[in-house]
């Protein structure tokens, strides 16, 4: 059974950085795509960050230039290296592995709990 611990969130000020860690048991990085997302109060979860099997990177144009994604197989964790911190950024990060089609649309088999990042002006 696969599982996601997220780390690394906290309070920053705006123009601060934060990183965060996603540790995942289970050799799963060179079989899954890994992801990022958030949820802000009141808001749907969006796409942050993914990295692919093969190494490719994308990220929404929210976060483009200030985000970096990464992930360390031999310590089986995925990181988001945050620059530039806007207070929209505030929400709940969640890491999530292996994405699939359900049908209707792209999901992801794997969840973490979730870390808190809080970004004040």
């Amino acid at each position: 059974q696969v599982q996601l611990v997220e780390s690394g969130g906290g309070s920053v000020q705006a123009g601060g950085s934060l990183k965060l860690s996603c540790e995942a048991s289970g050799y799963i990085f060179s079989r899954c795509d890994m992801a990022w997302f958030r949820q802000a109060p009141g808001k749907e979860r969006e796409l942050v960050s993914i990295v692919s099997t093969d190494g490719t990177t994308r990220y929404a144009d929210s976060v483009k230039g200030r985000f970096t994604i990464s992930q360390d197989n031999y310590k089986n964790t995925l990181n988001l290296q945050m620059n530039s911190l806007k207070t929209d950024d505030t929400a709940v990060y969640y890491c999530a592995a292996c994405e699939y089609y359900n049908g209707d649309t792209w999901d992801y088999t794997y969840w973490g709990q979730g870390t808190q990042v809080t970004v004040s002006s």
